[in-house]
């Protein structure tokens, strides 16, 4: 059984999805890769994706580099304080959702390299927004590893950690946002006689293509609302009725609650 660059400690559809990215773009070969689940629906995943798959957690961490830590936040102590020991040198990278570097280390009881990552849901089609923290105590060479990971499944900004419950709030949380936001193009477009599944498809595909434009060409996005706004027209009579209806202050709020309620859920 030799050495593996990359392990998975729970992989289920986040971890999924990274671990898609990674053998799809050949960041690494699948075998490169070592998955510990007890999901029998995982452990089917990994096999197909050519990855290996383990009996155990601290077999896992005794024959890779690095590894990734994608369990449930209600069973993330006891796996750490089981599992620390076994992290001794290593590079952790932490895709679980509420607990700071400094609580994972202490939990470890090692002397482990920390980066904590918050990727999105997005990530299970390859278009997802990863946040890696950039005060780790990852070597340049791991960040480098870390950043081809997640690059493998959409785009990456690097934050202070401070900021990690603003990214909760923004692209942690916002894909909920903007599917309400479709979900509430299409009832416009029901209530005005279009079949529901053509206001799903051109609602969805108008926000999709809206956000290609932003990044792709850098346009401010009130740029892009100017240019579809025509004097006296269609497009500035809908947007002066979601002005009339607190749009804006309803989603900066919407994100201030959320990246709140993230600072809450991280004192433990």
């Amino acid at each position: 059984m030799g050495k593996k660059k990359l392990g998975f400690i729970g992989c289920g559809n986040m971890a999924g999805a990274i671990l898609n990215g990674i053998i799809s773009s050949g960041v690494l070969k699948p075998s490169d890769i070592a998955v510990f689940d007890i999901s029998e629906k995982a452990q089917i995943h990994a096999k197909e994706k050519g990855a290996e798959v383990v009996s155990s957690a601290i077999e896992l961490c005794e024959m890779c580099e690095m590894i990734l830590l994608g369990v449930k936040p209600n069973i993330t102590k006891a796996v750490l304080n089981k599992i620390g020991k076994f992290l001794e040198g290593k590079a952790l990278l932490s895709i679980v959702a509420g607990f700071n570097s400094k609580t994972l280390y202490e939990w470890t009881g090692a002397e482990v390299r920390i980066l904590r990552i918050m990727p999105n849901t997005p990530a299970m089609v390859g278009a997802g927004a990863a946040v890696l923290c950039s005060d780790t105590t990852f070597t340049e060479e791991e960040k480098t590893e870390a950043e081809k990971i997640f690059k493998s499944i959409g785009i990456v900004e690097w934050v202070p950690e401070k900021l990690i419950d603003a990214v909760t709030g923004v692209s942690g949380g916002g894909p909920a946002f903007a599917a309400m936001f479709i979900e509430a193009l299409a009832d416009g477009g029901v209530l005005e006689g279009l079949p529901r599944a053509t206001a799903y498809r051109l609602a969805a595909q108008t926000v999709l293509g809206t956000a290609k434009m932003i990044l792709e060409t850098g346009m401010h996005p009130g740029a892009l609302k100017d240019m579809v706004c025509s004097p006296g027209g269609t497009t500035i009579e809908g947007v002066k009725a979601l002005e009339d209806g607190g749009m804006r202050s309803s989603v900066i709020q919407c994100i201030v609650s959320s990246s709140n309620k993230s600072r809450k859920l991280g004192k433990v």
